[in-house]
């Protein structure tokens, strides 16, 4: 399956990313003194011994079917039984194996003819030719140009926990390839996701990925690394430390989560803050520079699935829990009850709209999506906030939404009923202008991208990313068309 996906800026990655480099002599023995290698070693040495008795067990029926041929050639007829050994004898002496390597005087081990010839240069050797050409290829493949649009996906298969790092390349002919460039392994089962730039190796940016799964802690992957094995950061989680007996006891790091980590979100201003939250019913802010937790925010009574800083006042970080509530909070005052709004389910996904500072929606468990506008609440906050709209949109749980980053009221949701569904909420009255079944399975996550606004990437219970380019649909395009036409420099 597909849990989460994040988009890339296109030209954020690196033209021709590193290869890891191996663990050092230190590192090494560092991981021993930790004990990590001992549960391996042990089963490789198990592994080794029952290896052994099996060569020993084959090299011993070998020999008692050799015993048993020999035996059944000694019971044939003497006279033919030795006429084969003549012929064998005969077929060794012509061979002469003992003296296969030694050349004989008078013969030409190396041809005069056709074989002989040589390319005064590289180029026009065919052979080399063609080697040279597939290893161009091999480096135009592993190339991500700057117009490379990359698709990052939180996948699982198999009890294997990893992250896929796709370019997918649109051509004018309208057909578009799409294949994974490298993934990276991870330790546990992936939830959430959340690009960010932010220069953690140093420098002026990055290209980073930070993943919340069913472990306490949030790691962050460097993309523009080709086989690596280790996080370059990991916020929270647990450690083991040795008692005075001897035995290892699991710690949480100081400020961590204590549940899975269910949702993340990056601020842009800010590019050093993360928020996140989780099972244990907390929102907390993390200082990536840092490496620590800065604040800790404790507003609702049940896990919490969802979080969101707002586009142009991103200091308010909006959250969602399964206890039927959304909260909006001031960063700077982490301590003021803030606002809050009461939904009829368990809140699922919510996302601020990019193109004004005062709506946001949330989807719920039951299906329905809920519009707000904090203006209202500002006004009268000890009244019932009641949402500008509520949309009727699946039949089954509203997993995942995502507005438009350049056409206002535009608005992708999709749900476990395996449909995604594109709508336009202008005037608070919103009406359905696509519907698709992406054939993804269950719909988990999607996602605008911010480059070609009309791109919108999913992922579901099938584990097969789609794109779906949702202007090749006649409502989006005769609706929203007009927002994907270059802008025009004023006369």
């Amino acid at each position: 399956m597909i849990s989460a996906i994040a988009w890339v800026p296109k030209g954020a990655s690196k033209p021709e990313p590193e290869v890891a480099e191996l663990p050092s002599k230190e590192e090494i023995e560092e991981l021993i003194k930790t004990g990590a290698l001992e549960r391996s070693e042990d089963n490789g040495s198990e592994d080794e011994d029952q290896d052994m008795d099996a060569d020993a067990e084959k090299q011993t029926g070998e020999v008692a079917q050799a015993l048993a041929v020999a035996d059944a050639l000694g019971k044939t007829s003497n006279n033919k039984s030795g006429a084969q050994l003549e012929d064998l004898t005969d077929g060794l002496k012509e061979l002469d194996m003992e003296n296969y390597d030694e050349e004989d005087d008078g013969i030409e081990l190396f041809s005069k003819g056709l074989g002989d010839l040589y390319y005064p240069s590289n180029d026009i050797d065919p052979y080399l030719k063609d080697q040279d050409d597939n290893d161009s290829e091999e480096i135009e493949d592993m190339t991500i140009r700057p117009m490379d649009a990359v698709v990052v996906c939180a996948r699982n298969e198999d009890d294997v926990s990893h992250l896929e790092v796709w370019i997918y390349e649109d051509s004018d002919d309208g057909d578009s390839n799409m294949y994974v460039h490298h993934d990276i392994i991870i330790s546990a089962f992936p939830l959430c996701t959340a690009w960010l730039d932010f220069p953690l190796k140093g420098g002026e940016k990055g290209n980073f990925v930070a993943v919340g799964s069913m472990e306490p802690s949030i790691e962050i992957w460097d993309l523009d690394i080709i086989d690596e094995v280790q996080p370059c950061v990991v916020l929270g989680g647990a450690v083991e430390k040795k008692t005075k007996k001897g035995k290892k006891k699991s710690q949480y790091k100081e400020g961590s989560h204590t549940g899975p980590v269910l949702g993340l979100a990056w601020n842009k201003e800010y590019s050093n803050i993360l928020a996140s939250a989780s099972a244990d019913k907390q929102v907390k802010i993390w200082d990536m520079a840092a490496g620590k937790c800065s604040i800790t925010m404790e507003h609702h009574e049940d896990k919490v699935q969802a979080v969101a800083w707002n586009h142009h006042s991103p200091q308010v970080l909006l959250s969602g829990s399964f206890d039927r509530s959304v909260v909006m909070k001031d960063g700077r005052v982490p301590s003021h009850s803030g606002l809050k709004w009461s939904v009829t389910s368990e809140v699922e996904c919510l996302a601020w709209d990019p193109h004004t500072e005062y709506s946001f929606v949330v989807s719920l468990e039951d299906g329905t999506v809920r519009g707000y506008d904090i203006r209202a609440a500002k006004s009268n906050p000890s009244s019932e906030l009641k949402p500008s709209f509520t949309l009727h949109a699946h039949d089954k749980a509203a997993c995942t939404l995502s507005y438009n980053p350049k056409a206002p009221n535009l608005l992708a949701t999709g749900s476990m009923d395996k449909m995604v569904k594109l709508w336009d909420l202008s005037n608070n009255q919103p009406s359905c202008v696509a519907s698709r079944n992406p054939k993804a399975g269950a719909v988990f996550s999607i996602s605008f991208s911010e480059d070609s606004p009309f791109l919108l990437a999913i992922g579901g219970s099938k584990g097969k990313l789609g794109v779906w380019d949702t202007l090749s649909d006649a409502g989006v395009s005769g609706k929203f068309g007009h927002y994907s036409q270059p802008n025009r420099p004023k006369t």
